[in-house]
Order: C-alpha cells, then structure tokens, then sequence
C-alpha cells in the first residue's frame, strides 16, 4: 500500500523519477509514452460508448441501460488511472535497469468489455423492452 502511495504522488512529481537510476535510450521512454497514451484513448472511447449507451438507446430498459453506461464509464475511468499508474512504473523499470512490471488489468478489461458485449448482443437479441 506504502509503495501504491509512492506512485500516485509521482503521478504528480514526474521529475523525481530522474533521480532515480540512469535515462534510458530516449525511444524507451517515447515508446513508453505511446502506450500511456494508447491506453487514454481505450479510456476515452469506453467513456463515450458509456455515454452512448445511456444517450442513444432510450428503449431499453433502466436498469440495462444503466448498468451497461455505468460498466463501460467505471472502465474508462479505472483504464485512464491505469495509465498513468503503468507509464510511471514502467519508467521508473527502465531507469533501474529492471524488468518491465507485468499487471492482470489488461487482462480485466478485456473480459469486462467482453461481458459489456455479450449483454449488448443479449438486448439486442432479446429487443429493447426485454
């Protein structure tokens, strides 16, 4: 938890992970950039297909609409912390000359978004009104 903490504040401190270890080849760390910045684009287009969902499809019933907006807007939300939590681990690796972290979110989003999915392809199968 200690360590958790650590990270969030050098969420904030970006320069302190320069004292730590020796710069890395700069394509690293540009390469380390892209992926933080792959992964806010999956956070932006889960949000906007949460507000789609609730927006667009009127029909269907509360309590489907809603628990399907508010699944694909709490991954979107935990996808964007994940983000910046993953691009300043990764840095602070490289600096280390450390392996890379390895993490299972990857792995939890892709089964939430399958489930978002497989419930969008039961409502439509079903029909709106269910």
């Amino acid at each position: 938890m200690i360590e958790f903490v650590r990270n969030v504040r050098l969420w904030f401190a970006p320069e302190e992970i320069r004292q730590e270890g020796t710069t890395p080849d700069y394509r690293f760390s540009l390469a380390n950039e892209r992926t933080f910045l792959a992964w806010l684009r999956t956070a932006l287009a889960l949000i906007g297909g949460g507000f789609a969902v609730d927006q667009f499809l009127p029909d269907l019933r509360w309590a489907w609409r809603v628990g399907l907006a508010l699944a694909l807007l709490a991954a979107g939300v935990l996808c964007s912390l994940r983000a910046v939590n993953h691009w300043m681990r990764c840095e602070r690796a490289m600096r280390r000359g450390e392996d890379l972290p390895v993490s299972r979110f990857p792995a939890v989003l892709g089964l939430l978004v399958a489930v978002v999915a497989v419930a969008m392809v039961v409502v439509v199968t079903v029909g709106w009104e269910g």
